[in-house]
């Protein structure tokens, strides 16, 4: 089965909101088997919305629709599909006292006239009862493809996918099983993993497909599998990936994408008892920020120095001056110092810590734009790497956050 998702909205067209609906849905639709074939956003205007939902119409079976349904008058998906499909609008009931108990009961004031229309829609379509909201979800079908129209509003969206669309879709039609395993690497870049995989590449059975997702410090290698049989298609995956860590298996983290480095070193830190803490300054906190970000985090991350200035590595992590002056603030030796200080101040079994020069000048720093020193210490032994990750300086910081990371991570499994 193939599905298109259309985003319906201005404020996505001119940059105001970004368009997390689509990769929400896709990611849903991809579960039960139905490869989406292109997601499209376009304008609140009714010509528009014709011709797109006509180019749709038996190229592909499920058009997926989110926006244009609250009460505002440039809100028209709904009496656009009316006139797409020759229909009318018609009251729902139950859509009706729903908006009411809603406006009356939970927000205390009375229904105006513009919150009962919500209640409005076409008569040949089957209507998707939103808990969430106000507005209806809807269901209809014109000659060989199946139209959903969904509100824009996220949590609405999502839960009618989620309770409404998803088993209906499933309860009505046959698919294949789509399987992906997502293998995660730290420390290699692309080229250098395709080289060192070419010959199990080719090799992959025609039914498992291969892409390559790198970003700063990392590539994820997704496979693919696509059929009809679902146990078939894990243990031919099982077996691929198998052979892949035989090849690459020194820079494999984690075989989840759900689960990126720091979600893996989470787990690791917990299982093991570890705490960590960090000292951070060209990362700016990035790295706590991303050891927070997991739920749960609390268990084992004690706290960060974010010391962005010279003054403040010397007054709160006590790194010395002449230290300092003599190898400069972007050094192996502040790096040392910075990392056993905030070991010291969290009382954490490790601590990472970060100096560097991300750019686009030197500042305090004598060392080349875009050097950075990664030190990491436990059990009061430190070691410290070296690197440099050119520019600009965003790719600097975020490569700095995953190196060090992963030089945590592997660390880690040493103990």
């Amino acid at each position: 089965m193939k599905a298109s998702i259309i985003t319906i909205g201005d404020e996505i067209l001119i940059g105001q909101i970004t368009d997390t609906n689509s990769s929400y849905i896709a990611k849903q639709l991809d579960k039960i088997g139905i490869s989406v074939s292109e997601m499209r956003s376009i304008s609140d205007d009714k010509s528009q919305i014709l011709q797109t939902l006509s180019e749709f119409q038996n190229n592909v079976d499920v058009v997926i629709i989110t926006g244009g349904l609250g009460p505002t008058k440039d809100d028209i998906t709904k009496k656009t599909i009316c006139e797409f499909s020759d229909d009318e609008l018609i009251e729902d009931e139950r859509v009706l006292q729903h908006v009411k108990d809603l406006i009356e009961g939970f927000y205390k004031r009375p229904i105006t006239q513009i919150n009962k229309e919500q209640a409005l829609v076409p008569s040949k379509a089957e209507v998707l009862f939103n808990k969430m909201g106000t507005a209806p979800g809807m269901w209809l079908q014109k000659e060989s493809t199946i139209y959903i129209s969904l509100p824009g509003v996220p949590y609405e969206m999502k839960y009618l996918i989620d309770n409404e669309v998803i088993p209906k879709i499933v309860e009505k039609f046959s698919r294949p099983f789509i399987i992906h395993k997502t293998i995660m690497t730290y420390g290699r870049g692309e080229s250098l993993i395709a080289e060192q995989i070419e010959d199990w590449e080719n090799n992959l059975p025609t039914f498992i497909k291969l892409a390559y997702l790198p970003s700063p410090g990392r590539v994820r290698l997704r496979l693919s599998a696509k059929g009809t049989n679902e146990n078939e298609l894990n243990d031919a995956i099982n077996v691929q990936v198998s052979n892949l860590q035989k090849l690459i298996g020194d820079i494999i983290v984690g075989l989840d994408e759900d689960e990126p480095i720091e979600v893996v070193l989470g787990k690791l830190l917990a299982e093991k008892g570890l705490t960590i803490a960090t000292a951070e300054s060209c990362t700016g906190g990035k790295i706590a920020q991303m050891i927070t970000s997991v739920s749960g985090a609390s268990a084992y991350f004690k706290g960060s120095v974010v010391s962005y200035a010279t003054e403040i590595k010397e007054s709160v992590l006590e790194v010395s001056s002449d230290t300092i002056k003599k190898h400069s603030v972007v050094s192996r030796e502040v790096a040392k110092e910075m990392a056993l200080s905030v070991q010291k101040l969290m009382k954490s079994n490790i601590a990472i810590s970060t100096t560097g020069n991300a750019g686009p000048s030197k500042g305090d720093a004598d060392a080349e734009v875009g050097t950075v020193f990664i030190g990491f210490c436990v059990d009061n032994e430190v070691f410290v790497e070296e690197f440099n990750f050119g520019q600009p300086r965003e790719k600097v910081i975020d490569r700095a956050v995953s190196k060090a990371l992963e030089l945590v991570y592997k660390e880690i499994l040493k103990k």
